[in-house]
């Protein structure tokens, strides 16, 4: 999995949960409410106070649901069905990683970009409601293309353009919750929108086993759901508009929102990189799961992809039991490190285990390890990172810098696994997994040395 401004980008893949950037929300929309008494001095936008019903709840969760759908549904599996059927089986690695990582680059940009633009939006369709719907409505448009594109270099420009799509109406979906969601029911609402992420997930496969002889419909179907969702949602949406357009901040003040100095800020420096490496090792294997299970474990299409949704639902149910406990007991003795470090080496464990995975009982086991780390990873580590922060008073913008750490290695896994793949005869996977395992490892010791966490 993949990769978050008003709203930080929340990666699209199971791997990389949405803690940090909604955190980032929550904190922003509290600060605001207790400072200018209700009322946004910037925008001048009256600010939520009551609790939201489940008229504009219940839209919100089956936005992120089916947004989720039609994006990860390429990332999981169609988009190595495409390669496939473009290049074949044995030379689809190489140009897999080029097309997944261009568009994660795509994505890294957009998504603080389009957060900024819907910011400043004026009209009478309020700040967000183009945003998501142009969003939504480009991606379909963008995944047709995808089915219908006669080579790799036509797939890449379209997979660029749907991730910059996708990320428009996701950072403006996104800022809704700090729009429309009163602080006291924040922590609800993004909980609610994590679940509908991981389920997202479990419907793009599904989709995707129905759906694999048919490129068209593996693609507009999960597109068209996709439109549907969010055009609900912001048909329901009280979007107010602008009453002001928020002052100019310049390049340099812009470009700050993406850094922070590791040198000065050595804790918050350390929990990054651990967070870069974790993300990076993992999405180096799922990036390329579907092409391991074809030409490794010798499965065709339909049997990859009905494999990895009991993967994943595997993956998700052990993760959720093991998030709940490593919460309660890492707070319960207020120890963070040592959780964060187990559940980065753990996930190492589980990469290095692949190498002799033989069967599918061997990869569900696989898939059960590395939902249990990410489980117990999910369950601390944003305490952690919410102790190390250098700043409470910036701590959205702050966070926005740490989820860099989610969406950047999306960018790097594809090109890096690809190139690992090309070693030797070619489908290299046990590199591909070695260095996976060891790149998490180092991610793992990287936490040891932070000092404001015990």
């Amino acid at each position: 999995m993949t990769t978050t401004p008003t709203a930080p980008e929340i990666p699209t893949d199971p791997a990389t949960g949405p803690s940090a950037g909604l955190a980032a929300l929550e904190l922003d929309a509290d600060r605001a409410a207790r400072e200018h008494g209700g009322v946004d001095p910037v925008t001048g936008i009256a600010l939520p106070t009551e609790k939201a019903g489940w008229k504009l709840v219940v839209p919100f969760a089956i936005a992120q649901f089916t947004l989720f759908i039609a994006l990860l549904g390429p990332v999981m599996v169609s988009m190595a069905i495409k390669v496939q059927s473009l290049v074949g089986a044995e030379n689809a690695t190489t140009a897999q990683g080029v097309v997944l990582g261009v568009g994660a680059i795509a994505a890294l940009v957009a998504n603080p970009i389009a957060g900024r633009l819907s910011d400043r939006t004026r009209g009478r369709f309020g700040r967000r409601r183009p945003w998501m719907i142009g969003g939504a409505v480009g991606l379909a448009l963008c995944l047709l293309a995808i089915a219908l594109a006669p080579s790799v270099p036509v797939l890449i420009v379209a997979w660029f353009c749907a991730q910059l799509s996708a990320n428009a109406a996701f950072a403006a979906y996104l800022a809704t919750v700090a729009d429309q969601i009163p602080p006291k029911q924040t922590a609800t609402i993004t909980a609610l929108g994590g679940v509908m992420q991981n389920v997202g997930v479990l419907g793009a496969l599904f989709l995707a086993q129905l759906l694999t002889t048919n490129m068209i419909a593996l693609f507009m179907v999960p597109g068209v759901i996709g439109v549907i969702g969010m055009v609900f949602y912001a048909l329901v949406l009280p979007d107010a508009e602008l009453k002001r357009r928020p002052p100019s901040e310049g390049w340099r003040a812009f470009l700050s929102t993406f850094w922070i100095n590791p040198l000065k800020h050595r804790d918050f420096g350390l929990a990054w990189i651990s967070r870069f490496l974790l993300i990076l090792g993992t999405f180096m294997f799922t990036t390329f799961r579907f092409n391991w299970m074809v030409t490794e474990i010798k499965m065709d299409s339909a049997t990859a992809v009905s494999t990895i949704l009991v993967g994943t639902l595997i993956y998700t149910g052990v993760l959720v039991v093991c998030g709940q406990i490593a919460g309660v007991v890492s707070d319960k003795l207020g120890r963070r490190k040592f959780g964060v470090f187990l559940s980065v080496a753990l996930t190492a464990v589980g990469l290095l285990a692949l190498t002799q995975v033989t069967t599918v009982g061997h990869f569900y086991l696989v898939e059960a390890v590395l939902g249990a780390a990410y489980g117990i990873y999910m369950g601390v580590d944003l305490a952690l990172v919410l102790a190390v922060l250098p700043n409470q008073k910036d701590a959205a913008k702050d966070l926005g810098v740490f989820n860099i750490a989610n969406a950047a290695p999306q960018s790097l896994a594809p090109f890096l696994g690809a190139a690992l793949l090309a070693l030797g005869a070619g489908n290299n996977f046990d590199a591909l997994y070695v260095v996976a395992a060891i790149v998490t490892f180092v991610g793992a010791l990287a936490i040891i040395p932070v000092k404001k966490v015990k």
